[in-house]
């Protein structure tokens, strides 16, 4: 069965309903032998792309992932750049904002760390935070210093998801490649993790008492991240929406969108100009005398 990206995407103006999505499919893979001959193919063609990338200079890739808790984003982030050049490649994790960081506007913190051109950028949890966890948690709103914070909760998100797509539209336009990745875990497989983060001792550093509490919110979130896909998904900046109860699954289409992006942009190697090939040919022969 081969994985075809668009079966995961959000069609811009679709209004999401994530009942609807899955969060878990039939298997691309037969074995765990034959997953990671796929994957190792995933990696070995990113990393021969990533290099294209950095060579001709001209697109940054920027891949966001967002998720509740342990649906996988460090794993997959982990398997799928794992044959990539760590020169070419960077990974920011958010977490809550510093006080420096309060002082400006939401996306100031994340647009100080947006890929240059010929590198491939990774938020793990990214500006898209503003309209999940701040919509989940309204009292976080009253840090960020807002001269006039909306009464109307419609109108507050509306401009924050205005202000996302204009900033990814202009990002889009000069050279930046943004793909973003929801990764879709049931609450159950969300409750069997957790107890495996208790169970085995090497993953206890990974769960607090936090991560419990948050799944008091859950109805809440869906509703936060079915409207905020819904609003900023389009066709030049899109979400996918990738099955992650099975996290080998989900690292298999994640790695074929990463690697289907990268070649859509249809890069080669820079040319070498007339002038230049005589040049290396006088420094050649130099060398060989």
């Amino acid at each position: 069965m081969k994985i075809i990206p668009r079966d995961f995407r959000v069609r811009e103006g679709d209004e999401v309903s994530l009942k609807k999505w899955p969060t878990i499919i039939d298997p691309f893979y037969k074995s765990k032998a034959q997953y990671q001959e796929l994957l190792a193919d995933h990696v070995t063609r990113l990393s021969s792309q990533q290099q294209l990338l950095y060579a001709s200079n001209r697109h940054a890739i920027l891949l966001i992932f967002q998720a509740m808790d342990a649906a996988g984003k460090d794993g997959a982030i982990r398997h799928v750049m794992s044959g990539v050049n760590p020169q070419g490649c960077q990974v920011f994790s958010y977490k809550h904002p510093s006080a420096t960081e309060l002082q400006h506007d939401f996306l100031w913190r994340t647009t100080r760390d947006l890929p240059e051109r010929g590198r491939i950028g990774i938020f793990n949890r990214s500006y898209y935070e503003e309209v999940l966890i701040v919509r989940v948690h309204r009292q976080i709103l009253l840090n960020e210093g807002l001269p006039d914070t909306p009464h109307n909760d419609k109108t507050l998100w509306e401009n924050r998801y205005r202000s996302i797509n204009n900033l990814e539209r202009h990002l889009h336009a000069n050279g930046t490649r943004i793909v973003k990745f929801f990764l879709h875990l049931s609450k159950e497989e969300q409750r069997k993790r957790f107890l495996a983060r208790i169970d085995q001792p090497e993953k206890n550093w990974k769960f607090s008492m936090a991560d419990v509490e948050e799944r008091k919110f859950w109805k809440q979130y869906m509703k936060a991240y079915e409207e905020c896909l819904s609003a900023t998904s389009t066709d030049n900046c899109p979400w996918y929406v990738v099955p992650a109860d099975d996290k080998e699954n989900a690292r298999l289409i994640v790695s074929r969108i990463v690697v289907d992006t990268l070649e859509e942009l249809k890069m080669s190697y820079p040319k070498t100009s007339e002038q230049r090939r005589e040049e290396l040919l006088s420094i050649r022969k130099r060398l060989m005398e």
